[in-house]
């Protein structure tokens, strides 16, 4: 029971601070199984995804700050978005009044629920860094990650490059959290990857119900191929840094703490 107890308290935190993907998901499952009058599927999915937002700060999930972190993080990722749909990496096949370039506007809100599920957990488990490396090494290694998701298109493809780096960067980097006033560490790598491989488990979700599609399931939908982990993984490393750099700004040291040597439990 002491075991279960604590383990029950983090996965209910986690579920709510997922709850901004959560109706995303729902709501592109819901354009499935119901066909909504006058609207495109993508029109609805921003509308909702709009009303959400304005929900989640009118009522007090969300703080005007982390609202704005979830801008930019909408704009970011739109714009890989267009580069990308460009390239032929995927395609958003349904038609839609609110398509730009091709893609839908809704999308930019698929990168800003990482950012909302980050900001979320962050506040609800009270997360704190041990040990985060100068913004001169993480600043540039973010802009590296995000650029390259474009430029492996010309050059070579430097992720493998990446990610040996973020090893370096990030070796003694620990993410410190709070559950029922006890408090756990874990590797900040380790936390990258966890958080890497349930989107990756969403984009199946998503890919399977037809919100966009890659090359290769265009006769049928696949399994989006594992290649694919490693590209999430690496995004949300971007997503990670910039939210920190902005927490850091916003709260000066309070949250960025010096290894005092001792290990906590967890």
């Amino acid at each position: 029971m002491r075991f279960w107890k604590p383990f029950f308290h983090f996965g209910v935190q986690q579920a709510l601070s997922c709850f901004f993907p959560v109706v995303i998901f729902a709501t592109i499952a819901l354009t499935k199984l119901v066909d909504i009058p006058v609207l495109a599927d993508y029109d609805f999915i921003l509308i909702v995804c709009l009303l959400t937002q304005y929900a989640m700060y009118r009522f007090g999930m969300e703080t005007k700050d982390e609202l704005k972190v979830i801008c930019v993080f909408h704009l970011i990722g739109f714009a890989l978005e267009v580069y990308k749909v460009h390239k032929g990496s995927w395609t958003y096949p349904m038609d839609g009044w609110t398509k730009l370039f091709d893609v839908p506007l809704y999308s930019g809100f698929m990168y800003a629920s990482v950012a909302s599920y980050l900001c979320q957990a962050w506040r609800r488990l009270d997360v704190h860094l041990v040990r985060w490396p100068k913004p001169l090494w993480t600043v540039p290694l973010g802009a590296a990650i995000y650029l390259n998701f474009m430029t492996h298109h010309y050059i070579y493809d430097m992720r493998w490059v990446l990610t040996a780096l973020l090893f370096v960067v990030f070796f003694r980097t620990r993410v410190e959290y709070t559950v029922l006033g006890a408090v756990h560490r874990m590797p900040l790598v380790l936390s990258y990857f966890l958080i890497g491989f349930f989107i990756w488990i969403a984009e199946n979700i998503g890919t399977f119900l037809g919100a966009w599609q890659y090359p290769n399931q265009r006769a049928a939908w696949t399994v989006v191929g594992w290649g694919k982990l490693s590209s999430w993984f690496l995004l949300v490393i971007v997503s990670f840094i910039i939210v920190a750099q902005l927490k850091h700004v916003k709260e000066g040291t309070a949250r960025i703490k010096p290894d005092l040597g001792n290990d906590l439990p967890g």
